[in-house]
């Protein structure tokens, strides 16, 4: 279905605590922003604070800067201004991660476009942002004038297309009597769909008092969703049925977990079947890797250590919330049957090859089902009979060069509940998979998306939302090539993250997959760089290391005396120093992606 509003159309959807501020920089709301004026601009800025939104992340351009003066004025809000629309759209992306939602605001067409491909990842990545564009002004619409910032043709469309294919809902805002209905079921629809949103505002609307608003929005709440009690009858009688007459069932969790607020009802079930646990390597994170009965990550063929035997030798499984895309199948290599598994989705339940029971909720499903199982530990105890711990590193020699896994031991030592990590695409997904999360440490990377340089920019936001943990962030040189300027925002905003920038001479993971030489990459002196953005503005640190006594020294120097300041270590490893996870992985997905054409 379709409203038509001004000659626009705009899709719909189905169904409907501020912060104290922390300024990053000095702004001054323009003079023309009356505080408190029952206007288009307040209404959006008072129900992003309502949500939960105490920082957007923007960029400036003229279509939006009568918003970005609303949004200022507004008391619990703090604008973060980005250095480019695509590290505003993958700050607001970090910041979801953390908070529940995000926002951010660019301009029209040549802004939008630019965060675009930030908002598919959110999308891909079930994350509800609030992505805002200051639009034309309302009278521009239904014309045949040809605007700037676009491709040059009287239809300016284009911005809304492409977003109706990476977002739950999208509205043009260019007439004050539909805009409290059109922006309240933006946001609702992003809480409900867990998906980004996109709204175009109409530059001249934004201050304008309009009796549809007033001063204080009447909160909105989202309605309870409940599974339908019949069908989850069914499927816990059917789940509970095939499990109980199981040998050794095992529990794994997926990335839909997140979506699903099922976190908890997931534990609830791990702790009353006594299964072995393990996750997806994109549901890490979601599940408690502190659990008594947790075997770690299951990957196929790089999968943790004896956890792929105990998942694919059971003769039951139940995946919670998993997503099998070639990346977690490493090339469509797992050695599972669907007869043997139980697939819980957030609102979907499909046991072995028999039926599958609709309008089931997660999270439902899980603590009714922990309720009807019979405890079996058999699969955790043959995990222990076969386990044997990982090896003991080798010594590293006085000033030997810096291996990788050497790095990756140190920074295990540094995680506690007061840190989270951010992983960038690449050998950091294998090497920073490896680290065993201690409880309440946090732990965040884009694998359906796999967008290179997202870590920047969502260390940026998640770093915004969560001012309680400290980032550790794990960035490949070609992936910091892609957004380092947001390096600056960070410096802007005070924050203390700990970026470990891996120089390795090129893009890692494509070599593995297909190498060539447009893997190589021109060396940047990335230290001398983040000094030069720092420019003796803000708190900064960095130091270059090559040797484990240097990355001793480094850690103990960001974590000790320079705790306060943005930390940035540029660590120098040998360009085929990689984890034999990505080596395998890469040479199977390198065999997905050669396989012939399909006889005609």
């Amino acid at each position: 279905m379709e409203v038509v509003a001004n000659g626009v159309k705009k899709p719909t959807a189905n169904g409907v605590g501020g912060l104290p501020r922390a300024e990053c920089h000095a702004v001054c709301p323009a003079a023309s922003v009356a505080a408190g004026e029952a206007t288009l601009g307040r209404h959006i800025a008072r129900r992003l604070v309502e949500i939960g939104v105490t920082d957007v992340f923007t960029v400036p351009g003229d279509f939006n800067l009568t918003l970005l003066d609303h949004l200022i004025a507004e008391p619990g809000l703090n604008n973060i201004g980005c250095c480019n629309e695509l590290n505003a759209g993958y700050a607001a992306d970090g910041y979801a991660r953390s908070r529940g939602v995000g926002a951010c605001v660019a301009t029209f067409t040549v802004g939008g476009f630019s965060i675009l491909n930030a908002i598919a990842g959110a999308y891909s990545e079930n994350l509800p942002v609030i992505c805002i564009v200051g639009g034309p002004n309302s009278n521009d619409y239904g014309t045949n004038r040809i605007l700037h910032h676009t491709i040059g043709l009287p239809d300016f469309t284009q911005e809304l297309r492409c977003f109706q294919t990476v977002t739950c809902f999208q509205a043009v805002v260019n007439n004050l009597d539909d805009a409290h209905e059109l922006v309240d079921t933006a946001i609702s629809t992003a809480l409900k769909e867990s998906k980004p949103v996109y709204l175009s505002i109409s530059c001249n609307i934004v201050g304008i008092p309009h009796p549809t608003f007033s001063r204080e929005p009447v909160p909105f709440s989202l309605p309870h969703r409940i599974s339908n009690l019949a069908g989850l009858e069914a499927a816990v009688e059917a789940a509970a049925e095939f499990l109980n007459k199981s040998v050794k069932p095992v529990l794994v969790g997926g990335p839909k977990i997140r979506v699903a607020k099922a976190g908890k009802a997931f534990v609830e079930l791990a702790d009353a079947s006594g299964y072995a646990v393990a996750v997806m390597p994109s549901g890490k994170g979601l599940a408690p890797e502190h659990h008594p009965r947790f075997i770690g990550t299951y990957w196929g063929a790089v999968s943790t250590s004896f956890c792929a035997e105990i998942v694919e030798s059971a003769d039951a499984y139940v995946f919670a919330g998993p997503i099998f895309n070639d990346y977690s199948s490493v090339g469509y290599s797992l050695l599972l049957k669907k007869e043997k598994a139980i697939i819980v989705e957030p609102n979907r339940v499909v046991v072995a090859n028999g039926p599958a029971f609709g309008c089931v909720f997660m999270k439902d499903f899980l603590r009714a089902l922990a309720k009807r199982i019979k405890k079996n530990t058999t699969a955790f105890e043959n995990y222990s009979r076969i386990f044997v711990p990982d090896g003991v590193l080798p010594p590293c020699k006085p000033k030997e060069p810096l291996r990788v896994n050497v790095l990756f031991n140190h920074i295990q030592k540094m995680l506690s509940a007061d840190t989270a990590v951010i992983a960038e695409t690449g050998d950091s997904w294998f090497n920073c998979q490896k680290l065993r999360l201690p409880q309440g440490c946090g732990y965040e990377f884009q694998m359906q998306y796999g967008s290179i340089g997202w870590s920047v920019g969502a260390t940026l936001g998640y770093a915004q939302a969560a001012k309680n943990r400290r980032v550790i962030a794990c960035i490949g040189d070609g992936s910091f090539q892609v957004t380092a300027q947001d390096i600056s925002t960070m410096l802007r905003c005070g924050q203390n993250s700990i970026i470990f920038l891996i120089n390795n001479g090129g893009y890692t993971i494509e070599v593995e997959i297909h190498d060539g030489p447009y893997n190589v990459i021109k060396n940047w002196n990335y230290t001398a760089l983040v000094d030069a953005i720092h420019n003796g503005d803000g708190k900064c640190w960095t130091t270059k290391v090559r040797c484990e006594e240097e990355l001793k020294e480094a850690i103990e120097t960001a974590t000790g005396t320079k705790r306060e300041c943005l930390c940035f270590i540029e660590v120098i490893l040998h360009k085929d120093d990689t984890s034999k996870e990505l080596l395998e992985w890469g040479s199977r997905v390198s065999a997905a992606n050669s396989r012939p054409p399909n006889p005609q």
